[in-house]
């Protein structure tokens, strides 16, 4: 699909006398200045020296958890992002185990905007993000919807959904499903989602700067696939949003096929409403390349960060019936003998507490028939908190549980510990803590829970997922 940008702008393999003449450290394809100098302009020269410059650092700020990182500026449409003055290495440091902080980069937090701006007051959002590894977009969704929200944090790829797995636990909120599945499979559920959140897998023009693979990589022929994958992956999810909900679509890339050419598709297709988001313009952000589609674009030299580009669409409300379904399945409430471990979150009274397989979970009562039915419809990594595991006569709290704002600090022995011994135990060292309270200590540095150890006397056992301890020499 060809679209006419304001300035006539033109295909991206069309040559262009100017762009022959262009130095630059990285090699970029000729091709894709050609078409980037079609979208730029006279800016083509700032833009390429900026992929000349060191990348930001950056990182969004956890906001239910205490970190010391202190950053040199914030980013400019993110209340709790920040950029740091340099790299440091995160690895070392407790707070990001803890989950006190993100590293994200700075021009994908524009998502913040969105929110604020079309869900200010609502309550009870059930949010999908499709395409949800590594987590920065889902752990940034569980600090801006309302507390009673929902969130589907999804991901094709298994193993990139464990990872997405890690990071939510770690993020600390309960209200978090996280699934792997193909887009296709949300089919099945028609006028589910108020909020679905689409960060497309793209060409990776945006990250050149930061990846020479994606220059590698990169081709006309793979901007065609994408932006034909990216279609499908809009086309097979749109059914499963809501009458009048809302589809963020975004990429980390410039040109105009994966981007406004998909979003005029939606349009057309499916009757879909390009919709406004308010900027400043001391951000600098590009806007409205395509006439009649609402876009936002970050360009290294016009904004501190990598490229992007983010629209929103809007489902007209006689696109189709909302389908709400609800299905039962069987659920083993814990027995009366386990009726402790609901001291151990606050604001227990919002959860209900199941067995199954010697786990007890908990879900939130207020969306118990939605993730039934998610559980049915989708293949699930995570259904449910996870509060811990009963072994016999004992009851083993999960690491969920230490990580969670919910958690009630008060129903356990706590070890504040240093930040050598805490890199110790996030290395899995199995250290004698001085412990005075037998049994399970929750282990703290810096005012935040990093896991559990067991006090057996003679000995502390770390309990600390092995799959998730530091590999690095500390």
């Amino acid at each position: 699909m060809q679209l006419q940008t304001k300035t006539e702008i033109k295909s991206l393999g069309e040559k262009s006398s100017h762009t022959s003449k262009i130095q630059t450290k990285l090699a970029l394809p000729d091709v894709f200045l050609r078409g980037i100098k079609n979208i730029l302009g006279n800016e083509i020269d700032d833009f390429v020296n900026a992929l000349n410059v060191e990348t930001p650092v950056s990182l969004r700020i956890n906001p239910d958890k205490y970190t010391e990182i202190v950053g040199n500026e914030n980013v400019k449409w993110c209340n709790s992002g920040m950029y740091l003055p340099q790299r440091i290495s995160f690895t070392l440091d407790p707070d990001f185990h803890a989950g006190a902080y993100y590293i994200q980069e700075a021009s994908s937090m524009f998502l913040e905007q969105v929110i604020q701006q079309y869900f200010p007051d609502k309550n009870k959002i059930i949010a999908l993000d499709l395409c949800a590894a590594p987590g920065g977009k889902s752990t940034h969704l569980l600090s801006l919807l309302p507390e009673n929200s929902l969130l589907v944090a999804n991901d094709t790829v298994r193993s990139r959904a464990k990872i997405l797995y890690e990071n939510i636990v770690k993020w600390g909120h309960s209200n978090a499903v996280v699934t792997s599945n193909d887009p296709k499979y949300f089919l099945s559920l028609s006028g589910f989602f108020d909020l679905i959140l689409v960060d497309a897998p793209c060409s990776g023009e945006g990250m050149f700067r930061k990846d020479a693979n994606a220059i590698k990589e990169w081709s006309i022929d793979n901007v065609k696939l994408c932006a034909e994958r990216q279609r499908r992956i809009l086309t097979d999810v749109w059914s499963a949003l809501k009458p009048g909900g809302l589809l963020i679509y975004c990429t980390c890339t410039y040109n105009i096929e994966e981007n406004e050419a998909n979003v005029k598709r939606m349009i057309n297709t499916f009757n879909a409403k390009s919709l406004p988001v308010t900027t400043k313009p001391e951000w600098q952000i590009s806007e409205n390349l395509v006439p009649d589609i609402f876009s936002y674009r970050f360009y290294p030299h016009k904004t501190k960060g990598e490229g992007f580009c983010l629209s929103v669409m809007c489902k007209n409300s006689d696109n189709n019936n909302s389908d709400k379904q609800k299905e039962n399945r069987s659920q083993q409430n814990i027995p009366k003998k386990l009726n402790f471990v609901r001291q151990y979150l606050r604001n227990s009274e919002k959860y209900n507490f199941i067995i199954n397989n010697y786990i007890v979970k908990a879900l939130p009562k207020e969306f118990a028939d939605e993730i039934n039915v998610i559980f049915r419809r989708l293949r699930c990594l995570s259904t449910g908190f996870t509060i811990g595991t009963v072994k016999g006569n004992d009851f083993v709290p999960s690491h969920a549980l230490a990580m969670s704002v919910d958690l009630n600090t008060e129903e356990f022995a706590k070890i504040n510990i240093d930040k050598h011994s805490a890199l110790k135990f996030l290395h899995k060292d199995n250290i004698l803590f001085d412990c005075k309270t037998s049994g399970y200590n929750l282990v703290c540095c810096n005012n935040n829970a990093l896991g559990w150890i067991k006090n057996i006397g003679v000995r502390t056992n770390n309990l600390y997922p092995p799959e998730w301890r530091i590999l690095m020499d500390v």
